[in-house]
């Protein structure tokens, strides 16, 4: 009997420091959002890694377009090989835009996590600095949908364009007719792009905004 007793005072005792550990070991909201907010910075690396090869493929592809708009039909086979070279890195140029978007997708799933926690800060400050912070972001997910609209059209037209530089009978005024069309396309995707660019930049300093009045530290 008196065994019985003690084992049920031990199971008190450890169950009663199992509950306080718990307590001791949960994470406040702010801790909470700060870890999502690490995590999306780890889905973004994917995001970041296609922009230096992006950026390669678009120069190549535009010293072959040079190149192709220099020679002429004189020099026909030439022509032919630029052009085709030309539409493989349209090709890929268009995967690494579907890994950067997938990249972002990752991000922005982990991102909306933050709405769990957001409304549990108790400082009003707090909470609108986040507040701003996720609308921001959501801002940035909307202007980079646009610009992966825009570029996949912007690919497109450079495969019709190829496509006609491959013609011999190809007549100046459907190559310019789609030329300007090229020229238009990108006036798009370069207004998508300076949008998410902008948005990035405000939506980096919100956070370090947010961070500083948490008192969380960091390296800026």
């Amino acid at each position: 009997m008196s065994f019985g007793v003690k084992s049920r005072v031990w199971i008190s005792i450890i169950t009663l420091i199992l509950i306080l550990s718990g307590c001791f070991n949960q994470k406040t909201p702010v801790e909470k959002i700060y870890d999502i907010l690490e995590k999306v910075v780890a889905k973004e690396k994917g995001f970041e890694n296609q922009q230096e090869p992006l950026v390669a493929l678009e120069k190549k592809e535009k010293a072959a377009y040079d190149q192709i708009m220099g020679l002429g039909l004189k020099q026909y086979d030439k022509v032919i090989k630029l052009a085709d070279t030309a539409l493989e890195m349209v090709e890929k140029r268009k995967q690494h835009m579907i890994e950067e978007t997938e990249s972002l997708k990752e991000s922005k799933e982990t991102f909306q996590k933050v709405k769990e926690y957001k409304n549990d800060l108790k400082d009003r400050k707090l909470k609108k600095s986040v507040d701003q912070l996720y609308q921001i972001m959501m801002d940035r997910y909307s202007a980079h949908d646009e610009l992966k609209r825009e570029y996949m059209n912007a690919l497109k037209y450079d495969k019709q364009l190829y496509g006609l530089l491959k013609n011999k009978n190809l007549s100046f005024d459907v190559l310019e007719s789609n030329v300007n069309k090229v020229n238009e396309t990108y006036q798009k995707v370069y207004a998508a792009n300076k949008k998410f660019n902008r948005l990035t930049k405000d939506y980096n300093n919100q956070k370090l905004a947010f961070y500083k009045m948490a008192g969380l530290k960091i390296s800026e």
